[in-house]
């Protein structure tokens, strides 16, 4: 089994969202005997934006923009991308809150999963997901308090936006790990990460 991890936080090593994906990455390596990780951090490597000269090789827009040799590394790397995660069973996504939304980095790495023919399909009855065997567990960090309960619900963009983004490809094994009010001091930090930590623990193998 695979396990694709993911983290786009610029804060290391004061990250909250990497100190979740790790401790998932752990309890599924105890509940996954032989689990296969494979980490790409795309901060410590960070992506271009998407461009359409370094689309994945089989994007409809990467055909309308030619194959000079000058685009061969851009679109093998975005191949790359896109093979880790059709290849993985199990993703697991550091998202830190951005400014109301995902870091751009990460913008930049969904831009190389969407791909129509590969992750989604269109057809006579709209859109189909073509990947609905896949786990994705998300580990979301939020320095204020954005639950559905609180005044500034309608500015969260990221559980919302990744939500839409993966279904959209077919996943319904979808969980969402929410660290939230990290910003507000030291006790609230601390109790956001415990739950969230917490939650972890308990993460089924399926």
């Amino acid at each position: 089994m695979k396990l694709l991890q993911i983290d786009s936080s610029i804060t290391a090593p004061n990250s909250v969202s990497r100190v979740i994906t790790a401790a998932v990455v752990e309890r599924l390596r105890q509940t996954h005997p032989g689990l296969q990780v494979i980490e790409r951090d795309i901060i410590g490597a960070a992506l271009d934006h998407i461009t359409p000269v370094n689309f994945p090789s089989s994007h409809p827009i990467s055909a309308l923009a030619g194959d000079a040799p000058e685009f061969a590394a851009g679109r093998a790397t975005s191949d790359a991308i896109l093979d880790e995660f059709l290849a993985a069973d199990i993703v697991v996504i550091g998202a830190p809150m951005y400014n109301f939304g995902v870091p751009s980095q990460l913008k930049a790495w969904i831009d190389r999963v969407i791909v129509p023919g590969k992750t989604f399909s269109y057809g006579p009855e709209g859109v189909k997901g073509l990947i609905p065997g896949k786990r994705v567990i998300i580990a979301i960090s939020r320095g204020n308090l954005y639950g559905s309960d609180q005044p500034t619900a309608a500015l969260e963009h990221v559980e919302t936006y990744l939500r839409s983004v993966f279904s959209f490809v077919g996943i319904t094994n979808l969980q969402f790990i929410v660290a939230e009010g990290v910003q507000l001091g030291p006790d609230a930090r601390q109790a956001a990460l415990d739950k969230a930590l917490q939650e972890t623990s308990v993460l089924k193998a399926a």
